[in-house]
Order: structure tokens, then C-alpha cells, then sequence
């Protein structure tokens, strides 16, 4: 394992220097899974939510948390991102919903905070709009499961 690049020599906070790395398109994928009753799941999945189309909302917030990800996280660099998709599986067998996102951009700097950050904020969203019919929902397994370009080059999840 590498030296930590947060770090300076004396141990403080340090923002990683990247304006020397090559610009390459780099692209990360991530999930994130919400759990709830079946009730909740089928007045999702049929719109009959009474707040209304709740993957709407939830893939707008999402794509705009990928956005803001360096105002969140203090040592991301602010990035000009390309491309950012947030799609929806239901697994009625499991009464949950996986939430894929995927980040892109020609930079300097890798995306899979981003793109872990609008998994998040997209399941975030869908606990907050269905809070009320549904307290006991879940939220887990957020993971990057693949990146693209820069250094390192293509990584995938086994």
C-alpha cells in the first residue's frame, strides 16, 4: 500500500497536488441498496407514492451531490464533472432497491467519491421521502464497484 496522499510531511490535512498528472477520462461506478417493506416498495414502484414520483427526486438529488461532492468532503478536488447517471433496479424478491450510479469526466483526478456520494445523497432521498409510511428502512452495501482511466487504470470489484 502507498504512502497516505492526504498527508503533508508534518501530518497535516493536505489537498494532493495533481496539477502534473496527465488529463485521461475517468469514470467510477458505485451502488447502494435501500431496504424497505413491501407496501412501500410496490407504492414506489406503481407512483402511487403520495409524494408523488420519488425516483425523480431521488436521481435529481443524486446527480447533484455527485456535483457538490468537494463541498462535502474537505479534501476533494472541485471537479468539472461530464457525466453523471444514477439508474434504479427494484428487487421486489428482496423488498429493496439497488441504486447504480456512474461519474464521468476528462480530468486530472478520479471519481469514485462522486460517484459514492450521489449513491448515497439517491438513497438518502428515497429514506426521506418514504420516512413517513416506512421508518424502519435500511440503507447499505455503498461500494465502488468499478473505475476507468488516470494511473491506475481499470479497476473492477471481484
Amino acid at each position: 500500500m502507498s504512502d497516505l496522499t492526504h498527508l503533508n510531511a508534518k501530518g497535516e490535512a493536505n489537498m494532493v497536488d495533481v496539477s502534473e498528472k496527465a488529463v485521461t477520462t475517468r469514470t467510477a461506478w458505485a451502488e447502494g441498496y435501500i431496504q424497505m417493506s413491501a407496501e412501500t416498495l410496490a407504492l414506489i414502484a406503481s407512483g402511487e407514492h403520495a409524494k408523488g414520483d420519488v425516483f425523480a427526486v431521488a436521481r435529481i438529488a443524486g446527480i447533484q451531490a455527485a456535483k457538490k461532492c468537494s463541498d462535502l468532503i474537505p479534501l476533494c478536488h472541485p471537479l468539472m464533472l461530464t457525466k453523471v447517471q444514477v439508474d434504479f433496479e427494484l428487487q421486489v424478491e428482496q423488498n429493496q432497491v439497488r441504486i447504480e450510479t456512474m461519474c464521468r469526466l476528462a480530468g486530472k483526478t478520479g471519481v469514485e467519491m462522486e460517484a459514492l456520494t450521489a449513491a448515497s445523497v439517491t438513497a438518502l432521498t428515497l429514506f426521506d421521502m418514504c420516512k413517513a409510511v416506512d421508518p424502519a428502512m435500511v440503507i447499505s452495501g455503498i461500494k465502488v464497484l468499478e473505475k476507468q482511466g488516470g494511473k491506475s487504470g481499470h479497476w473492477t470489484r471481484d
